[in-house]
């Protein structure tokens, strides 16, 4: 009798993981809702602005002052004569777009008397940034040290 009774092949258990599936997006889902509540500090309602100033959003290239090793002055690859007449270029360019910025270039062996004069007459016509080009140590191009993540365009 026991020969003609078939044998039934054992199962073998399978874990099922939809339920943990569903499980673990429930928790990301509570995690991210929660999240943005857990900030410190007090929460404020800003100001909107009903008519922003369109000037505000223009992003005007910076000009750039050149101080080459020699000592020479450019204002945009121009050559310029001497701080005076830089002092009056600049003093226009002031008075046409009060909001430019300045890029300051100077070759590394200018002397740091000659490269402050310059940054000093800059500061002192009122320009809002004025950033000093440097070039990385690995031979990279040159960037504005006071360009965050919005940086300032190359000059060609």
């Amino acid at each position: 009798m026991e020969s003609t009774r078939s044998r039934r092949p054992q199962l073998e258990p399978e874990i099922n993981v939809t339920p943990l599936v569903d499980v673990v997006l429930v928790l990301l889902i509570i995690f991210m809702v929660v999240a943005p509540q857990l900030e410190h500090g007090e929460r404020v309602e800003l100001p909107a602005v009903f008519q922003p100033d369109a000037k505000s959003k223009a992003k005007l290239d910076p000009i750039y002052v050149t101080v080459a090793a020699s000592g020479r002055l450019f204002l945009e690859k121009e050559p310029v004569e001497g701080l005076a007449a830089l002092e009056g270029k600049l003093r226009e360019v002031r008075a046409a777009e009060p909001e430019r910025r300045v890029v300051l270039k100077g070759d590394g062996a200018v002397k740091y008397h000659t490269m402050r004069e310059a940054f000093a007459l800059c500061q002192g016509l009122g320009f809002a940034g004025i950033s000093l080009q440097v070039s990385q140590r690995g031979g990279g191009k040159g960037m504005p040290a006071g360009a965050g993540a919005e940086g300032a365009p190359e000059e060609g």
